[in-house]
């Protein structure tokens, strides 16, 4: 349980920090930032019923082809789709084969996709 509390506590401190240096957003709560920041998408709303109907997989694909296309918004959808999985409670997750792990692993994925993961490593003092 400690150790799950401090996976979701890691992965908020990735999003605020990646949130902090890409788009100069310095908040608690970054997901109203970002979601203002970005008009909310269909694609964005899809990709969150998709997590909330237990599609987590699916979703995560989704977002890494969108991620390979190009897609505008595309880094802020992924972090307010990993914020949004690290809401999820640990029961939801189990229940749908996915981990607090995995959801840093995908935040984690997001920063060295824009070249960020050794800045996380210095700044925050985190690596695996």
């Amino acid at each position: 349980m400690f150790e799950q509390d401090y996976i979701m506590r890691l992965v908020h401190e990735i999003a605020r920090a990646l949130a902090k240096i890409l788009f100069n957003i310095d908040t608690e709560s970054v997901t109203e930032e970002l979601e203002a920041r970005i008009e909310k998408t269909d694609i964005l709303e899809e990709l969150l019923d998709m997590v909330d109907y237990g599609q987590i997989n699916e979703a995560e694909n989704k977002l890494y082809d969108l991620l390979d296309e190009g897609a505008p918004n595309g880094i802020e959808m992924a972090i307010l789709l990993y914020s949004h999985l690290n809401e999820k409670t640990d029961a939801f997750l189990k229940e749908n084969d996915y981990s607090r792990d995995e959801i840093k692993a995908g935040m984690e994925a997001v920063a060295e996709r824009v070249g960020l993961s050794g800045v996380l490593e210095v700044g925050y003092g985190y690596s695996d």
